[in-house]
């Protein structure tokens, strides 16, 4: 693995840093099987855009959608 500093000037810490998360991740890549689910991104989750339950129909319904409450 190369990693190589386009811009900046990091010191050695923050480079050891940066590494050892490259590292981290590339390592938990490797250890999940290639046929298992990968997790749900928070981008993709349907309970972020819906955020409270949307009203059940129930027996009277048919009658409140004619007449004005």
């Amino acid at each position: 693995m190369n990693i190589k500093v386009i811009r900046g000037n990091p010191t050695p810490e923050e480079l050891a840093a940066a590494l050892a998360v490259v590292r981290a991740r590339a390592a938990a890549a490797a250890a999940t099987p290639s046929g298992a689910p990968k997790p749900r991104d928070g981008w993709s989750d349907p309970s972020r855009i819906a955020t409270h339950r949307l009203p059940q129909p129930g027996p009277t319904t048919w009658a409140r959608t004619y007449w004005p409450s």
